[in-house]
């Protein structure tokens, strides 16, 4: 029976390093760090950058496995959820970059001036979604 239990986790160990391996080289391969420090003129704070993500990631790591609430009120889910919302943000535009997908959209539909309120929108229109996701009870089963 231990041995069962020691199998089963040296697996899910090991199949969560290899997941957050990836995870980890997906946002290096893609660029964010970097672009983000370039974009905001703090390259020479990019450790803190990088140091901010591994932390994070080996935070929510502790936070699944040992099960444990952080006691932080509704202040503290808004900054949390805050930044999370930034994240995400800083890394789908990051995605959307490598892809090449608004440099061949603003050529195709030829716009020069209005980029800026087209990645505005692009943001707002998630967080509509996500609102909406998460404040209306059911709204992924409405069909």
């Amino acid at each position: 029976m231990f041995l069962q239990y020691l199998l089963l986790i040296i697996i899910g160990f090991g199949g969560g390093v290899v997941i957050a391996g990836g995870v980890f080289a997906f946002i290096a391969i893609i660029g964010i760090v970097p672009r983000l420090a370039q974009k905001t003129a703090t390259q020479k704070y990019i450790w803190m950058y990088e140091d901010s993500i591994m932390f994070g990631g080996m935070f929510g790591t502790l936070v699944m496995i040992l099960d444990f609430e952080l006691l932080i009120g509704n202040a503290g889910g808004i900054i949390y959820g805050f930044f999370t919302g930034i994240f995400i943000g800083c890394l789908a535009v990051s995605l959307a970059e490598v892809l090449d997908v608004i440099p061949i959209l603003t050529r195709r539909f030829n716009i020069k001036l209005g980029m800026a309120y087209f990645i505005v929108s692009l943001a707002i229109g998630k967080l509509i979604g996500s609102l909406l996701y998460f404040i209306i009870p059911g709204f992924y089963k409405l069909k």
